[in-house]
């Protein structure tokens, strides 16, 4: 009776852990999504829609057009504009609920393209969110980021900000107080450029629903599973795989499964200087063990 009792503790435990470890995953819900939208996880592109719940790690790209809204466990509100593609590079505890004493938590969104609008809660702590040419840092402040590949734009529509320069080596410049009503802009291979108002073709080109503020949208029942449509491509994960070091560590040993792909192999080996962290997992003949002094010197013993 007493094994049987035992078993059945362990079973319970186990039952009640793995919840415990999917939801520890999960940092946001997607509340509102108008037009397809993929999500890379892990190796695997899923379609996702309203009620589905986001990872750590999860790269996201909406379609033209397209918008979609994700409302984190702070209450924090962040709006995708269409042919938008985001990483959620990094969401620590405080961000979800729990608490990390002594840190000062910050969450980070990585803007490859598109138009990202950041809403903030007062329960949230601050949030970054980058591109490959300029950043912004609030914990307050409510902003909207507009990226191509030669230019990012940034507007403090509400409260203040921190912004910092990026550059692919990740050496940022020096930080930019910001407050509302700021609009900040940089080029590929110059400096930022500040105006106390955002220029008409941003205007112009802003999603509608950035306009006005994004309220929240509670949603009920159980949430929905995302659906699974292939294993990603290179074509689909190449541009990720030339963002910055800081932002890519990481990615070799989440993509490595897919080198089974042929196609995938000879497309990683034919652009291999754009990331050399690749090189060691496709030519490991070029890299072998070191052998420590210790061992050499053992070698050298006699045998008794």
């Amino acid at each position: 009776m007493r094994s049987v009792s035992r078993n059945a503790l362990l079973s319970l435990l186990l039952f009640l852990w793995q919840p415990l470890t999917v939801a520890a995953q999960e940092i946001a819900t997607l509340t509102l999504v108008e037009g397809p939208l993929r999500v890379i996880r892990g190796t695997t592109v899923l379609r996702a829609g309203e009620g589905v719940r986001l990872h750590q790690g999860d790269i996201l790209e909406s379609a033209n057009p397209g918008f979609a809204q994700l409302e984190f466990a702070g209450g924090t509100i962040i709006g995708l504009g269409p042919s938008t593609r985001v990483f959620l590079f990094h969401c620590p505890a405080a961000h979800v609920g729990g608490k990390m004493a002594g840190q000062a938590a910050t969450a980070e969104l990585v803007l490859l393209s598109g138009w990202l609008k950041g809403e903030p809660s007062p329960k949230a702590g601050a949030y970054r969110y980058a591109t490959p040419l300029l950043s912004a840092t609030t914990r307050e402040g409510t902003v909207v980021l507009h990226a191509t590949a030669g230019v990012t734009e940034i507007f403090v529509e509400s409260g203040s900000a921190t912004i910092g320069q990026e550059s692919p080596q990740a050496n940022p410049g020096q930080p930019i107080s910001a407050k509302a009503g700021q609009f900040f802009s940089r080029a590929t291979g110059r400096g930022v450029t500040t105006s106390p108002r955002f220029s008409p073709a941003f205007l112009d080109g802003m999603p509608r629903s950035f306009r006005d503020t994004l309220p929240p949208r509670p949603l009920s029942g159980r949430p929905p599973e995302a659906k699974r449509e292939h294993e990603v491509t290179y074509s689909e994960i190449q541009p990720w795989l030339t963002i910055s070091q800081s932002w890519r560590r990481g990615f070799v040993e989440r993509f490595q499964p897919r080198l089974k792909d042929a196609a995938f192999r000879k497309e990683l080996e034919a652009h291999l200087d754009q990331y050399p962290e690749w090189d060691s997992v496709l030519h490991p003949e070029r890299y072998p063990p070191k052998t420590s002094p210790a061992a050499d010197k053992s070698d050298l013993e006699p045998k008794r």
